[in-house]
């Protein structure tokens, strides 16, 4: 799709980007936390406005729905880390639930079987990384989201891979609360995983969906 239409037809998209590219060089200068927080925020949030826009019906507003708590965890998180990793198990919770009414007709062994491995070794790497128990409970619903998004009828490599992005993105987090010590690592790629991770999962779920239900 060229740039010009992109614009036109993809606006809360196109903003979408935008924004996350805003908040990741704009991150260490002094512009205030609260424009840094509204603009963390709309990256995502604009991603649920898309969604809003491109789809309809039950699991488009699932999408949305767990979008926007994402969204919202996102801005909260700077305040409180516990009451954003609560927004986000909500959405991780939504997300589930529509993956499980999209799931993949008859996957294949490798794929069930990578499933069952991210629904298990995604909690267990991240108490390993950790060493936090809340965060391991909490990482069962990060773990049952990416398991449940790879073995869904979605893009596997646009929703199941956006997925693994968002958990990559979590254990970078978590090892900052760690022993591991992974330099800059974590403050160069937490965001631009996190949001690549969004991206290819709202636009692997329109793009399915919108093939299915007309757009609002």
């Amino acid at each position: 799709m060229s740039k010009r239409a992109l614009i036109e037809h993809r606006p809360w998209l196109l903003a979408s980007v935008i924004a996350a590219c805003a908040y990741y060089f704009l991150n260490d200068n002094p512009i205030g936390e609260l424009w840094l927080f509204l603009i963390k925020g709309s990256a995502v949030g604009l991603l649920a406005v898309y969604g809003y826009q491109r789809t309809s019906g039950p699991d488009g507003g699932i999408l949305v729905f767990a979008l926007a708590l994402s969204a919202a965890g996102d801005t909260v998180l700077g305040l409180s880390f516990a009451g954003g990793g609560a927004l986000f198990l909500l959405s991780h919770i939504a997300a589930v639930v529509l993956y499980l009414r999209n799931r993949r007709a008859s996957p294949s062994a490798s794929q069930s079987l990578l499933g069952l491995a991210l629904l298990v070794g995604v909690p267990a790497v991240s108490y390993l990384v950790s060493r936090d128990p809340l965060i391991a409970i909490y990482s069962i619903g990060l773990g049952a989201m990416a398991a449940a998004a790879w073995t869904s009828r979605f893009p596997r490599y646009r929703v199941g891979l956006g997925a693994v992005l968002f958990v990559v993105s979590d254990w970078l987090i978590f090892s900052e609360s760690g022993a591991i010590d992974l330099g800059d690592l974590p403050d160069l790629l937490i965001w631009p995983l996190y949001y690549a991770g969004q991206l290819m999962i709202a636009t692997g779920v329109v793009q399915t969906l919108r093939g299915e239900h007309p757009a609002r």
